[in-house]
């Protein structure tokens, strides 16, 4: 069993094996399953009371599910409580409140060099770990679809769109799905076994995207998918599933690779269709 990426992931993970973990394992089971935000805020000996557990236990629940430490574990759920808030200012207050005792990248300066060097990193896994094969299925899809279908909602928003652009310069039948007036499904009513779908969502994952990819993959579509974990709901209905891992400074997540592998697989469906002559210079700046 992998350790888990995010809360969801670990919930789950709680929730599958729970009936084979001990009695006092259970109590703690039962406590972070319940209390997110307090795994989040309090130290390991608050939750260790609480849950009425020594702390040593709270440390062999962490390692029965892969961490090194209680803390390690509790990272995610710091995470989470940080992606749920939607405002940047509250996300940041909440970020200084949780680690109060470290010295946050304040300036603009420093910022931009933690993002530059995050990013940097970030660049590097995709290139070391994105298989040849799916790129070239990827681009096999994409070729042949009549229509292509763009989802990407809330922070996956600026990937999607930057493809229905690309896409159209290419003059392939794209369409920005972008649920405007509701209207998510009725987008979608046309999709047939003949197109192709193409959606990005990161975790918390967008649940007006996994309800689309379920209705494409009742349609017969070919679905390409972008997202952060082998394990994401949208990975389920993927033809091809791209992992990417984006640097994060703080609470905040770039999306250079996102983007990076978007506009790769833009480019490489241009020299497929051997239209790069007249592919628009403004795709790669």
């Amino acid at each position: 069993m992998s350790v888990a990426n995010n809360l969801t992931e670990l919930q789950d993970q709680i929730r599958a094996r729970y009936s084979d973990l001990s009695k006092r394992l259970q109590q703690v089971a039962r406590y972070v399953l319940d209390n997110s935000n307090s795994v989040a805020f309090d130290t390991v000996a608050t939750i260790a009371s609480q849950a009425e557990v020594p702390p040593s236990t709270l440390i062999r629940f962490a390692n029965a599910f892969g961490f090194n430490g209680f803390n390690d574990m509790k990272q995610l759920f710091r995470r989470n409580l940080v992606e749920e808030t939607a405002s940047y200012t509250e996300r940041a207050k909440l970020f200084k409140e949780l680690d109060a005792e470290q010295s946050a990248p304040e300036s603009p300066a420093m910022i931009l060099q933690e993002f530059a060097r995050a990013n940097a990193q970030a660049m590097n896994h995709l290139a070391a770990q994105t298989p040849s094969d799916k790129l070239e299925e990827a681009i096999d899809i994409l070729s042949q679809a009549e229509n292509i279908y763009l989802i990407g909602l809330r922070r996956s928003f600026s990937v999607a769109s930057y493809l229905t652009y690309a896409l159209r310069h290419l003059e392939r039948r794209a369409f920005l799905i972008d649920g405007l007036g509701g209207m998510f499904k009725e987008q979608l009513s046309m999709i047939g076994p003949k197109d192709a779908v193409l959606s990005i969502s990161f975790s918390p994952y967008a649940q007006e995207t996994i309800t689309l990819s379920e209705i494409a993959s009742q349609a017969g579509a070919k679905q390409i998918v972008i997202t952060d974990s082998q394990v994401s709901p949208l990975a389920t209905f993927s033809d091809v599933c791209f992992v990417v891992k984006e640097a994060q400074v703080e609470a905040f997540r770039s999306q250079s690779a996102s983007l990076c592998l978007a506009q790769t697989l833009a480019v490489s469906l241009a020299y497929r269709q051997g239209s790069t002559n007249d592919f628009d210079s403004s795709l790669l700046g």
